[in-house]
C-alpha cells in the first residue's frame, strides 16, 4: 500500500518543516517581544512604528510576504542573507518572511499579557527608581510571559501550519513534497492522510505540552 513512498524523502521534508518552525519561532519571539515593548513604551515614535507594523503586517496575506522576500529582496535587491546556494537562500528568506508575519501576533499576545500586570507594581517600581527598561525586564515581562503561554502556543501551532506557504518559493518542506507526490502518484487520499498525520504529530504534542505549561505557569491573582 505504501510502496509509492519509495524514492521520496518524507522524513527529510518534515525535518525542513521543523527547522522552519524552530528558527521562525525564535525570531518571532525576539522581534515580537521588542515590538510589544515599543507598543507600551514611553516614546511616541516607537509606539507609532510598532502599532503601524502590527496593523499592516497582520492584514497582509502570508503568501504575499513570502513571495516578496524572494521576488523583492532576493531577485530585485540581491539580498541573499549571507547564503550562496539557492536552496539555502530560499530557506532563510522563508524564515525571514515567517518571522516578520508571526511576530505581529506574538506582539499582540504579549501586549495582552502586559495589560494583566497590576498597575500598582509598575508604580512601585518607578518609586524605587527603576527605569522603564528595568521595570519591563524585571517585573512586567516575566509576568506577561507566564500569563500568555496558552496564546503563544496557539501562535506556534499556527506557525507550524503556515510553514507550508514556504513551498511558494521552492523551499523543500512537507507541502512542496506533498504537491510533487500528488502530481506523480494516483494516491490523492492516502497522500493527504499521510501529510495530515505528519502535521498532527508536530502540532498535537506541542499544544498538549504548552497547555500543561500554561496551567503550571499561570499567575495566581
Amino acid at each position: 500500500m505504501f510502496d509509492f513512498l519509495e524514492g521520496y524523502d518524507l522524513l527529510g521534508a518534515f525535518w525542513v518543516t521543523v527547522q522552519l518552525t524552530f528558527w521562525s519561532a525564535l525570531g518571532s519571539l525576539l522581534w515580537g517581544t521588542l515590538l510589544a515593548a515599543m507598543r507600551v513604551g514611553p516614546v511616541p515614535l516607537m509606539r507609532g512604528f510598532a502599532s503601524a507594523y502590527v496593523g499592516i503586517v497582520r492584514n497582509i496575506p502570508l503568501t504575499v510576504i513570502i513571495v516578496f522576500t524572494s521576488l523583492g529582496l532576493f531577485q530585485t535587491l540581491g539580498i541573499s542573507l549571507g547564503a550562496d546556494r539557492f536552496a539555502t537562500i530560499n530557506f532563510r528568506l522563508a524564515v525571514l518572511g515567517l518571522t516578520a508575519y508571526t511576530s505581529a501576533f506574538v506582539c499582540e499576545a504579549l501586549r495582552s499579557g502586559i495589560n494583566t500586570v497590576p498597575l500598582g507594581q509598575v508604580e512601585a517600581a518607578r518609586a524605587l527608581g527603576l527605569s522603564f527598561p528595568q521595570t519591563l525586564r524585571l517585573i512586567v515581562l516575566p509576568q506577561a510571559f507566564r500569563s500568555v503561554v496558552g496564546p503563544l502556543a496557539n501562535v506556534l501551532i499556527a506557525l507550524t501550519k503556515n510553514t507550508t506557504v514556504a513551498a511558494a518559493i521552492g523551499v523543500a518542506e512537507a507541502a512542496l513534497l506533498m504537491r510533487e507526490m500528488i502530481e506523480n502518484e494516483a494516491q490523492l487520499i492516502l497522500i493527504s492522510a499521510i501529510f495530515a498525520f505528519g502535521f498532527l504529530c508536530l502540532t498535537l504534542p506541542t499544544g498538549l505540552l504548552l497547555g500543561r505549561l500554561a496551567r503550571k505557569a499561570a499567575v495566581k491573582r
